[in-house]
């Protein structure tokens, strides 16, 4: 079985590029290579420029999987996005090609790669739980979470109301914590590297405000009218994905156009900082630094066509994080 590289780190760091990048000197070496999605937004058609999804000629490129799979009124499971994924990761590997995931959450990262079983779920539960959404909202949701398991309240943010209903079923189907039946770090995928994109939180923060400034430059509110259209609302998922939700609240007069875009920077930002204390609790993960001037030759020299895994000490020293 082949190697399966893994690429992580916060929104904006460049992990979408590194790995188009990786693809290409593959090529080189006579080796093919394809991206897997693990990004849970990027299933869903028409959510392009919120999501900086690859553009149709990147796609037409490179073979990339698990992109545009649902319209934005369907709702995916995690345990589903699982099984999809490694689908992807499998047909890959059985045709010699390299699949490199991106991610995305630490949830959706391991629950691909790593021995992750996800509790049964019960119809009757789940619309209980979403019915006292709809009546009760997130915050009250988020806070009967807090109450109940106060490390995964921590770790879940109040508005993203899936996985908070996701929580509280857990706990009320197995009477444990939902943070309780989160595995330990364990490969189920064989032969995977792990690769971390490092980078100091002035620059990301920077790189953040710039990318909300490119999605409004490039139509991102007319685009969430148009999804608006095709049934955004009706998503629970979807309609709560960073910008869309603020954009959202523009459109229903809540707030100004200026409000819905200085709030996505301030959420990609909180979201960011969540992802890098995620990533960083697995030791697992061989950190690089964004601005290394042969960045793709040493995330090659970490997975090469075999995946050594192991970070050349001249990089190593530089890859710590920075406040």
């Amino acid at each position: 079985m082949g190697v399966t590289v893994v690429l992580v780190g916060p929104t904006a760091a460049g992990k979408s590029s590194l790995a188009a990048a990786l693809v290409r000197r593959y090529d080189v070496e006579e080796r093919r290579a394809e991206i897997v999605n693990a990004d849970s937004m990027l299933v869903y058609r028409g959510m392009d420029i919120g999501t900086a999804k690859p553009s149709e000629a990147e796609r037409a490129e490179i073979p990339h999987h698990m992109i545009d799979l649902l319209d934005v009124t369907e709702n995916a499971t995690v345990a589903e996005f699982q099984q999809l994924a490694r689908q992807a990761i499998a047909d890959c590997i059985a045709r010699n090609s390299i699949p490199v995931v991106v991610g995305g959450s630490a949830l959706y990262v391991r629950a691909i790669i790593d021995d992750f079983d996800f509790p049964g779920t019960d119809p009757a539960v789940r619309a209980r739980l979403e019915h006292e959404l709809s009546t009760q909202g997130a915050e009250r949701l988020h806070l009967r979470l807090s109450e109940a398991d106060p490390v995964a309240a921590t770790r879940i943010l109040p508005g993203n109301a899936r996985r908070v209903i996701r929580a509280l079923e857990v706990i009320e189907l197995t009477g444990r914590s939902f943070s309780a039946v989160l595995p330990e770090h364990r490969y189920r995928l064989a032969d995977v590297v792990q690769i971390g994109i490092a980078i100091d939180r002035a620059t990301l923060d920077a790189r953040i405000a710039a990318r909300v400034e490119a999605m409004w430059a490039a139509g991102f509110v007319d685009e969430v009218r148009r999804l608006e259209e095709a049934g955004l609302r009706a998503g629970l998922t979807a309609s709560r994905a960073l910008g869309y939700r603020q954009v959202l609240r523009y459109l229903d007069g809540e707030i100004s156009e200026a409000q819905a875009r200085d709030l996505t920077v301030i959420g990609t930002r909180k979201f960011a900082r969540r992802q890098e204390s995620w990533f960083r609790k697995d030791a697992r993960i061989s950190w690089l630094p964004y601005d290394h001037t042969e960045l793709v030759s040493a995330a090659y020299a970490l997975a090469g066509p075999s995946g050594s895994g192991v970070v050349p000490d001249s990089l190593a020293r530089t890859a710590e994080m920075k406040d």
